[in-house]
């Protein structure tokens, strides 16, 4: 990566490259390089950058209004995209809390749901029930929420142990039994989420916390089917919220608006969170927010009507005109369709390229997942022949998202998530825009797959 100095304290142990423009599903850079951003930055870039329509909303209304403070005033735009949000959610939603990103969204999602308990007079709630191996943003209180080893590890020690509780990943294809059918499987884990309701007193739980599809963690691990209903049935069983995290799989990047319509047995939650796709990254809106129920919207009302919680920019007009932008090209150009017919093929692809008996990659290509506009790609070297790699120091991820770079893709690898205590696994992501042509699809599987064959090749020379 780059050498050049930088008063930037960065997220990354390298100097990042600087990128100079975007244009649809590419990224221009300063040596001169353009490359295709094939994770959309994050899972973030849902119609790739600079779409024309998005960009005069946003010249349209700073001209306008730039700024107002949400315990003041309200916006248009607020408005037109919190009914939008409502209007399109048959029926799940009634209320929407803007906030700025998805870390702000999990942390309004934690503090919303104990001032509902509060305002209906139950305040002896202050429990969260959440699973292994999830993320749920980097304020102390997610990471709390949340266990990811690797990221709480800094922090471990200022954590809050008291009122965060974990039950087993819903991770079928790592830790299902051989001898358990997919109906046991989520029976076991209705069992430990019911006994772990009784161990701590099931009118001291606030509720259950999931990620639909869990994201970078894991690498796009869907539920066995059944398991969301399953859970949410606990929840309703002992007064608990069922709270869902789409920060990463929400908003069309799953092919529907909310992942849980088509990976999460269709059980609306009580409150969600959704964000990346929210605002479509890059140039358009740094936004997040939460749904609320009409459940937990009338309790809100019969007590202080208001959310007890804010922060300076949020529902800022500008990110909301960003973001209904953005959500009315979704919409107007039929993207989540475009999205699922692309999901389909680069399925096909992924799978044709590294599962195939002749494929290099076929021995250590644990599981290809996804859907939509969202793929995971699980690699294994546990096996003897594995072992006799020589992987420089390096893991096979990083080294695979390295070797994507150099080849002008941009894929996001992660260690870590096919154990309990964060210590082994690889897998990479994709991630790319909704409107991507079929080219393009076809385009970021030839890069992808050619980037992994050339470091299986030099491992195993």
């Amino acid at each position: 990566m780059d050498a050049r100095p930088t008063s930037i304290l960065h997220r990354t142990p390298w100097t990042p490259p600087i990128a100079i423009a975007t244009d649809g599903i590419y990224i221009d850079l300063e040596d001169g390089r353009r490359v295709i951003d094939g994770i959309g930055g994050a899972a973030v870039t849902c119609i790739g950058g600079n779409h024309p329509k998005v960009v005069k909303a946003l010249k349209d209304h700073i001209d306008v209004m730039s700024y107002v403070h949400n315990t003041q005033f309200s916006s248009p735009p607020a408005e037109e995209l919190a009914k939008l949000l409502v209007d399109t959610s048959d029926g799940a939603f009634e209320q929407v809390a803007f906030l700025s990103g998805g870390s702000e969204a999990m942390e309004t999602v934690i503090k919303l749901s104990r001032q509902y308990y509060i305002e209906i007079g139950q305040p002896k709630r202050t429990n969260y029930i959440a699973r292994q191996l999830s993320f749920h943003g980097n304020t102390l209180s997610t990471l709390s929420l949340a266990y990811h080893p690797g990221r709480r590890a800094p922090y471990e020690a200022i954590l809050n142990h008291q009122n965060f509780h974990y039950v087993s990943p819903a991770y079928a294809k790592r830790f299902q039994k051989p001898d358990e059918t997919e109906e046991q499987y989520v029976e076991r884990l209705r069992q430990e989420l019911e006994d772990k309701f009784i161990e701590l007193g099931p009118e001291t739980v606030i509720g259950f916390v999931a990620e639909t599809v869990v994201g970078a963690t894991t690498g796009v691990v869907s539920a066995p089917k059944g398991y969301f209903n399953t859970m949410k049935s606990v929840c309703d069983k002992y007064g608990a919220l069922f709270m869902l995290d789409e920060v990463m799989s929400g908003m069309g990047r799953m092919g529907t608006m909310h992942a849980w319509q088509s990976l999460g047995d269709g059980a609306a939650p009580d409150l969600q969170a959704i964000a990346k796709g929210l605002g479509g990254g890059r140039v358009y809106a740094p936004i997040g927010a939460v749904l609320i129920s009409p459940k937990v919207a009338k309790g809100i009302r019969g007590g202080s009507g208001q959310l007890k919680n804010g922060h300076t920019y949020q529902a800022n007009p500008l990110a909301c005109a960003a973001s209904l932008a953005v959500q009315k090209v979704i919409i107007e150009e039929d993207l989540l369709a475009q999205c699922r017919k692309n999901g389909a093929h680069m399925m096909a692809l992924l799978k044709d390229r590294l599962q195939s008996p002749n494929a290099l990659a076929a021995p250590y290509t644990f599981d290809v997942r996804g859907a939509g506009a969202f793929f995971g790609v699980e690699f294994d070297f546990s096996s003897p022949e594995a072992r006799c790699a020589d992987m420089k120091d390096q893991r096979f991820a990083m080294a695979v998202q390295a070797c994507c770079f150099k080849n002008g893709l941009i894929a996001m690898g992660m260690v870590g998530g096919s154990s309990l205590d964060g210590s082994k696994g690889d897998h990479l992501m994709l991630g790319p825009a909704y409107n991507a042509t079929t080219e393009e699809i076809e385009k970021i599987v030839d890069i992808f797959v050619k980037s992994i064959e050339e470091v299986l090749t030099e491992f195993f020379a």
